[in-house]
């Protein structure tokens, strides 16, 4: 779409959205409407080859608004409905970073602990073998990426997988492959190389500090009972809740993938693996940065505080801080088109899939222009 239509779209919608009796803003047909129209509008004009889903949650102006458009199938062209689920790839590695801030906020270690003695003995003594030294290495350095720990995801692994779609990977397995393609990247807090095994290992610390499975404990942890996120699971290692619609289609071009065709465990230990609806996802972020998952305001302030120089790397713990058309911005993608972020200056967060991978390129753009609407009905109020 041209910056020219896309502002006369945003014109057209502002436009329609009030108007003027006696001198008086009346709020006609409201910005639910509004998000609507826009949806359709993006929809038909980029030729959307899946579907795209949505959810905005903004509480200070009472919108919590869900849509989606498409299919949740291209070979049957079943349409997509706006609570179906997902695979949410790498936005998982907030959840599992709230989760190891809520086990420091209850005390059970801290932020600068060296991992030597939180890992598993099969692992630290892997990593002590290939020559890294755990001492130096802390829980901070892993949920920022700047560990110095090679990654086992590159070109030959999604060979791998392409190669056998079916395969059952383990954490364990994927650990080792870390260590087999690569040397130590350098000293822990030097640099900053995003690596799904970090969180890997982070999820690895979770079991030893509550001897659970992660994934139940993360349950536990960030109490999705009590926060309302009923849609929300680790896929192949959780039942899906019974009331949960199927899985919505993935799609990635490069490779000919479709999600139904690969098994999740290439990407579900802690780096990927949760599914969750656009709501669940917004919901989890707004009440998160809201502070009522972490308490502790100072120690939730240090998630989107800069490890590394902000010229360096913008990702903090479990989160990118990001400027977004000229103010701060939380977020997280994932590989299969997934997109959450939270706006402070708003208290509003925004959750966008794109289930084509390639099509997610619009995605900032969706946001940014949401954003406007939502402003504009604030100044309409």
């Amino acid at each position: 779409m041209s910056s020219c239509h896309k502002l006369s779209v945003l014109i057209c919608l502002f436009s329609t959205s009030l108007f003027i009796v006696g001198g008086c803003k009346q709020e006609l047909p409201g910005v639910d409407e509004s998000l609507n129209e826009y949806l359709d509008s993006i929809y038909a004009a980029n030729s959307i080859e899946a579907g795209i889903m949505i959810h905005v949650e903004c509480p200070d102006k009472n919108i919590s608004w869900t849509a989606a458009r498409g299919f949740s199938d291209k070979k049957t062209r079943q349409p997509l409905m706006a609570d179906q689920p997902v695979l949410i790839a790498s936005n998982t590695k907030t959840y599992v970073a709230a989760a190891i801030l809520k086990l420091i906020e209850q005390g059970s270690f801290s932020l600068e602990q060296s991992i030597d003695t939180l890992l598993s003995p099969g692992s630290a003594l892997l990593l002590r073998e290939d020559g890294y030294d755990l001492s130096s290495i802390t829980v901070r350095h892993l949920l920022s990426h700047t560990s110095g720990i090679h990654d086992y995801v590159d070109d030959h692994y999604f060979d791998a997988v392409n190669e056998s779609p079916d395969r059952e990977w383990t954490r364990d397995e994927q650990i080792a492959l870390a260590i087999q393609v690569g040397d130590p990247l350098g000293m822990a807090g030097e640099q900053f190389q995003y690596a799904d095994v970090n969180y890997l290992l982070l999820t690895e610390i979770i079991e030893q500090q509550t001897d659970l499975s992660f994934f139940r404990a993360m349950r536990n942890i960030l109490d999705y009972e009590k926060h309302g996120l009923r849609h929300t699971w680790f896929v192949n290692l959780e039942e899906a809740p019974t009331e949960a619609k199927p899985l919505a289609h993935q799609y990635w071009k490069k490779l000919n993938w479709d999600s139904y065709e690969i098994n999740p465990s290439w990407d579900l230990y802690g780096g990927g693996g949760m599914v969750a609806t656009t709501t669940d996802v917004a919901r989890f972020f707004q009440l998160l940065f809201e502070g009522h998952i972490i308490q502790d305001d100072e120690l939730l302030a240090q998630m989107h505080t800069y490890v590394l120089p902000q010229e360096t790397s913008v990702y903090c713990l479990g989160i990118r801080h990001i400027n977004f058309n000229g103010a701060s911005g939380y977020y997280h993608g994932g590989f299969w088109g997934t997109d959450v972020m939270y706006l402070p200056k708003l208290n509003c967060t925004v959750a966008i899939f794109s289930l084509q991978r390639e099509e997610r390129e619009l995605n900032a753009t969706i946001n940014k222009d949401i954003l406007q609407i939502i402003e504009n009905a604030e100044i309409a109020d």
